[in-house]
Protein backbone atom coordinates (compact mmCIF):
# COMPACT_ATOMS: atom_id res chain seq x y z
CA UNK A 1 0.00 0.00 0.00
CA UNK A 2 1.44 3.33 -0.93
CA UNK A 3 0.82 6.77 0.52
CA UNK A 4 -0.74 9.39 -1.58
CA UNK A 5 2.37 11.34 -2.40
CA UNK A 6 4.63 8.06 -2.78
CA UNK A 7 1.92 7.22 -5.74
CA UNK A 8 1.74 11.03 -7.05
CA UNK A 9 5.64 10.58 -7.42
CA UNK A 10 5.54 6.98 -8.81
CA UNK A 11 3.28 8.34 -11.57
CA UNK A 12 5.12 11.40 -12.12
CA UNK A 13 8.21 9.26 -12.63
CA UNK A 14 6.38 7.20 -15.07
CA UNK A 15 5.04 9.85 -17.04
CA UNK A 16 8.10 11.71 -17.37
CA UNK A 17 10.66 8.37 -18.41
CA UNK A 18 7.24 7.81 -20.73
CA UNK A 19 7.53 11.21 -22.49
CA UNK A 20 11.03 11.71 -22.07
CA UNK A 21 12.97 8.47 -21.62
CA UNK A 22 14.71 10.21 -18.42
CA UNK A 23 13.60 10.15 -15.18
CA UNK A 24 13.06 13.75 -13.18
CA UNK A 25 15.83 15.27 -11.43
CA UNK A 26 14.78 15.36 -7.55
CA UNK A 27 14.51 19.54 -8.09
CA UNK A 28 11.98 18.07 -10.24
CA UNK A 29 10.24 16.17 -8.42
CA UNK A 30 10.19 18.58 -5.54
CA UNK A 31 8.23 20.94 -7.24
CA UNK A 32 5.78 18.67 -9.11
CA UNK A 33 4.77 17.40 -5.42
CA UNK A 34 4.87 21.20 -4.51
CA UNK A 35 7.48 20.24 -1.60
CA UNK A 36 9.68 22.51 0.68
CA UNK A 37 12.79 20.53 0.12
CA UNK A 38 14.30 17.78 -1.45
CA UNK A 39 15.10 15.36 1.74
CA UNK A 40 10.78 14.68 1.28
CA UNK A 41 11.49 13.36 -1.97
CA UNK A 42 14.75 11.37 -0.42
CA UNK A 43 11.95 9.83 1.93
CA UNK A 44 9.64 9.12 -0.81
CA UNK A 45 12.08 7.31 -3.03
CA UNK A 46 13.50 5.66 -0.36
CA UNK A 47 10.19 3.96 0.89
CA UNK A 48 9.09 3.66 -3.40
CA UNK A 49 12.22 1.60 -3.56
CA UNK A 50 12.34 -0.28 -0.31
CA UNK A 51 8.47 -1.96 -1.11
CA UNK A 52 10.17 -2.79 -4.77
CA UNK A 53 8.67 -0.29 -6.76
CA UNK A 54 11.62 1.47 -7.96
CA UNK A 55 15.29 0.47 -8.50
CA UNK A 56 18.10 2.60 -8.20
CA UNK A 57 21.50 2.61 -9.04
CA UNK A 58 24.38 4.08 -6.46
CA UNK A 59 26.40 6.95 -7.40
CA UNK A 60 24.79 8.08 -10.41
CA UNK A 61 22.31 10.78 -11.22
CA UNK A 62 18.79 10.65 -12.28
CA UNK A 63 19.23 6.31 -12.55
CA UNK A 64 15.82 5.39 -11.38
CA UNK A 65 13.94 2.33 -12.91
CA UNK A 66 10.48 1.50 -12.34
CA UNK A 67 10.34 -1.90 -11.87
CA UNK A 68 6.16 -2.48 -11.08
CA UNK A 69 3.06 0.11 -10.91
CA UNK A 70 0.52 -0.42 -8.22
CA UNK A 71 -2.95 -1.43 -9.52
CA UNK A 72 -4.20 2.24 -8.97
CA UNK A 73 -1.33 3.35 -12.06
CA UNK A 74 -1.53 0.65 -14.18
CA UNK A 75 -5.42 0.86 -14.97
CA UNK A 76 -5.03 4.56 -15.67
CA UNK A 77 -2.19 3.39 -17.76
CA UNK A 78 -4.69 0.37 -20.10
CA UNK A 79 -5.16 3.05 -22.91
CA UNK A 80 -1.16 2.92 -23.42
CA UNK A 81 0.47 0.25 -25.57
CA UNK A 82 1.38 -1.46 -22.15
CA UNK A 83 4.22 -0.76 -19.58
CA UNK A 84 7.42 -1.32 -20.35
CA UNK A 85 9.74 -1.32 -17.23
CA UNK A 86 13.02 0.69 -18.95
CA UNK A 87 16.10 -1.10 -17.74
CA UNK A 88 19.50 0.66 -17.24
CA UNK A 89 22.16 -2.34 -17.23
CA UNK A 90 24.67 -0.67 -14.63
CA UNK A 91 26.54 -4.05 -14.83
CA UNK A 92 27.82 -3.38 -18.23
CA UNK A 93 31.20 -1.49 -18.38
CA UNK A 94 31.02 2.16 -19.94
CA UNK A 95 33.06 3.32 -22.84
CA UNK A 96 36.04 5.79 -21.20
CA UNK A 97 34.78 8.83 -22.99
CA UNK A 98 38.05 10.54 -25.08
CA UNK A 99 38.17 13.38 -23.38
CA UNK A 100 39.32 11.79 -19.98
CA UNK A 101 41.57 9.39 -22.07
CA UNK A 102 43.56 12.70 -23.13
CA UNK A 103 43.47 13.82 -19.70
CA UNK A 104 45.44 10.57 -18.69
CA UNK A 105 47.38 11.04 -21.73
CA UNK A 106 48.52 14.86 -20.49
CA UNK A 107 52.29 15.65 -19.42
CA UNK A 108 51.45 16.51 -15.17
CA UNK A 109 52.80 20.20 -14.60
CA UNK A 110 54.04 21.07 -10.91
CA UNK A 111 52.14 23.85 -9.13
CA UNK A 112 53.71 25.68 -5.86
CA UNK A 113 51.01 24.86 -3.50
CA UNK A 114 50.50 28.50 -2.00
CA UNK A 115 48.66 28.13 1.31
CA UNK A 116 44.94 27.06 2.57
CA UNK A 117 41.89 29.06 1.87
CA UNK A 118 38.53 28.49 3.87
CA UNK A 119 35.62 27.47 1.69
CA UNK A 120 32.83 30.07 1.57
CA UNK A 121 34.04 32.86 4.08
CA UNK A 122 36.87 34.75 1.80
CA UNK A 123 40.09 35.06 3.53
CA UNK A 124 43.84 35.54 2.63
CA UNK A 125 46.06 32.91 1.44
CA UNK A 126 48.93 32.39 3.91
CA UNK A 127 52.11 31.65 1.02
CA UNK A 128 53.75 28.30 1.79
CA UNK A 129 55.93 27.91 -1.05
CA UNK A 130 57.27 25.14 -0.44
CA UNK A 131 54.59 22.63 -1.78
CA UNK A 132 53.73 21.34 -5.21
CA UNK A 133 50.93 19.91 -6.26
CA UNK A 134 50.90 17.72 -9.71
CA UNK A 135 47.69 18.29 -11.90
CA UNK A 136 46.95 17.73 -15.68
CA UNK A 137 48.58 19.68 -17.91
CA UNK A 138 45.28 20.12 -19.59
CA UNK A 139 43.96 21.58 -16.59
CA UNK A 140 46.03 24.76 -17.18
CA UNK A 141 45.39 26.81 -20.48
CA UNK A 142 46.94 29.98 -21.60
CA UNK A 143 50.80 31.48 -20.34
CA UNK A 144 51.19 33.13 -17.36
CA UNK A 145 51.98 31.66 -13.19
CA UNK A 146 49.60 29.44 -11.97
CA UNK A 147 49.71 28.21 -8.43
CA UNK A 148 47.21 25.92 -6.38
CA UNK A 149 45.68 26.41 -2.84
CA UNK A 150 44.31 23.79 -0.74
CA UNK A 151 40.51 24.54 -0.15
CA UNK A 152 39.66 23.75 3.96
Amino acid sequence: MLTRKQLDLLDFINKRLQRDGVPPSFDEMKEALDLRSKSGIHRLITALEERGFIRRLPHRARAIEIVKLPEALEKGAAGRAGFEPRVIDGDRPSQVPARAMALDNAPALELPLLGKIAAGTPIEAITDGESHVAIPGSMVSGKGKHYALEVK
